[in-house]
């Protein structure tokens, strides 16, 4: 009985959804942590105190940003707290610390790149893939949701990272009216998501910097193969 279930389960799904949520934790745990280490070398321990600089996985979480996440690519953990009194500049202090997160998720897809470019010019000299496909789809994805997740946290609107960059810029009067709008913007980037309102921006976007990415990891190694050939 147990071998005739094992025999009807598509294990190659399985496996690619497996090392997917792999590298979405990946993504969404280094993202959070970068936001409370730069609070935290600019003066503020709260994330320390709140146990978030852990690589825990469970400490940032959000179900349904990670099923967004592992779904379409692009979604959100459990924000950082951040008490900006600690910063000699709040609104820079705010938007250092925004900007960490999705500056490492861009910092990874572009190391993911070289490793994947590297290889792939493994590959290409083996002349086949045989025991590199896992590491393969593991940078591959990296690159792909790593850029998906810094592009969808870069938009300027409240409680995005891109809208504490925006915050800076604003006067005073203008600028607690601003911040205010994040009790309300998460539900309404839940139904634009839901809707697939940003799905041609991010899509194109993802699309444009990962062939950037990879077209220059893979020039690089053709280049170093050239010359050792």
């Amino acid at each position: 009985m147990f071998s005739q279930l094992a025999q009807g389960v598509d294990w190659s799904s399985l496996g690619a959804m497996a090392l997917r949520v792999v590298v979405v934790l990946l993504c969404l745990v280094v993202h959070e942590v970068c936001h409370g280490l730069a609070a935290y070398w600019l003066g503020d321990p709260t994330a320390k105190l709140n146990h978030r600089l852990s690589l825990n996985p469970l400490r940032h979480l959000d179900p349904f940003g990670l099923l967004m996440m592992v779904v379409v690519g692009f979604g959100w953990a459990k924000p950082v707290p951040v008490d900006p009194r600690y910063f000699k500049n709040p609104k820079g202090g705010m938007a250092i610390t925004a900007l960490a997160g999705p500056l490492s998720n861009l910092l990874m897809a572009y190391l993911s790149a070289l490793a994947l470019g590297a290889l792939s010019a493994v590959a290409a000299v083996r002349g086949e893939t045989a025991g590199l496909t896992l590491w393969l789809d593991f940078f591959a994805l990296m690159v792909s949701l790593n850029i998906g997740l810094g592009i969808f946290n870069l938009i300027p609107f409240p409680p995005l990272d891109g809208s504490k960059v925006v915050a800076m810029f604003l006067p005073d009067r203008w600028y607690y009216r601003w911040m205010q709008l994040e009790r309300y913007g998460m539900f309404i980037l839940m139904v634009a998501l839901w809707f697939g309102v940003f799905d041609g921006f991010l899509g194109t976007a993802r699309r444009v910097l990962v062939d950037w990415m990879l077209q220059g990891a893979n020039g690089m190694f053709q280049a170093v193969l050239s010359l050792l050939v």
